[in-house]
């Protein structure tokens, strides 16, 4: 392909911008298999590179994106055929290295998960890299023992992306699910995908005691600061607390007293250099564990490259609910 369609950000002279372009082969990146994207979506990351937030692009030009599916169309790694389905999360693209965000991506083949026989590629990104961190956080949840018996989980920055897979995912494995959300009006919603109850998260969000009452057997928080410190504080004895995110900040106002005087444990989801082998156990799981009606209910139909420019602004000021899947051909 001599040309295709992607979305550019640019760093110059003329200021920090991210627009739809035209580009060619020296837009790609370094790697032994090329794919012909069909779905990437608007992640958090995604959102505040195409902002220009955050500095979370940090070579220039680059294709952002975190994430993609499609299929292989060229191939110099022994593992990958053209034809392949596969889906990426991860590894520094839309970071370091371009993106998703594009209508071709080429990657180094070790990168690559072959994607599930019932998993088409729109629906690899409606779970995304969102649907694939709240997996990797329930499987640590499984990891130390939190099991349904155990007690409620707490589910932070439920409406979002990982916090509606999250609760789905435990839901179905018979959990009972605390959403914690700042949209009190999505509560149908987050009753549909299986959650018991609902809270607002300004129950958590302000500075609380180093030790609370005990609720929680297990959490998954999207949102740190204030937020995950005082989930920990009332995270109950042996209980984990799964983090993957920075919503409401990178600091953590907390004590060591919910670890060593309750046996807290807590687990970091490092999303982006997890190692293949349990990248493809994730995926697995996504695919036979969710219902296809409730990832639908997850999912707004699909938007175009140049809507995600749009969408992206939106995204940050938590306007949006669930997951965006961005077809890249249109």
């Amino acid at each position: 392909m001599d040309s295709f369609r992607g979305l550019l950000v640019e760093k110059d002279d003329d200021g920090y911008r991210a627009s739809l372009k035209t580009l060619d082969a020296s837009n790609l990146g370094e790697g032994d298999v090329m794919v012909a994207v069909d779905y990437s979506t608007l992640n958090y990351k995604d959102a505040l590179a195409l902002t220009g937030t955050s500095p979370v692009v940090r070579s220039f030009p680059l294709i952002p994106g975190i994430d993609f599916a499609g299929t292989v169309v060229e191939s110099e790694a022994p593992d990958w055929e053209a034809g392949d389905k596969v889906v990426l999360n991860g590894w520094g693209l839309g970071e370091t290295a371009p993106g998703g965000l594009a209508e071709v991506t080429r990657v180094p083949g070790s990168y690559l998960v072959r994607l599930p026989d019932s998993l088409s590629t729109r629906d690899a990104m409606a779970f995304g890299t969102a649907g694939y961190t709240a997996m990797l956080c329930l499987m640590a949840l499984e990891a130390h023992d939190v099991t349904p018996e155990k007690g409620e989980v707490l589910v932070t920055g439920a409406s979002g992306g990982v916090g509606s897979v999250a609760v789905a995912l435990l839901a179905a494995k018979e959990y009972r699910v605390v959403a914690s959300t700042g949209k009190v009006d999505e509560a149908d919603y987050l009753k549909t995908l299986g959650a018991s109850e609902i809270i607002d998260r300004k129950e958590l969000s302000e500075p609380g005691k180093p030790l609370q009452k005990e609720r929680w057997a297990g959490v998954v928080d999207s949102v740190g600061s204030h937020t995950l410190a005082n989930a920990c504080a009332q995270t109950k004895a042996d209980g984990a607390v799964a983090a993957c995110g920075l919503a409401q900040g990178m600091d953590f106002p907390a004590t060591v007293a919910p670890f060593i005087l309750r046996g807290v444990t807590l687990c970091g989801i490092n999303s982006v250099h997890m190692p293949v082998e349990k990248r493809a156990e994730a995926w697995k799981r996504l695919a036979a564990d969710v219902d296809p009606a409730i990832l639908a209910s997850i999912t707004s139909d699909p938007i175009g490259l140049e809507d995600a420019l749009r969408v992206a602004p939106e995204f940050l000021e938590g306007k949006v609910r669930g997951r965006v899947v961005v077809d890249v051909r249109l």
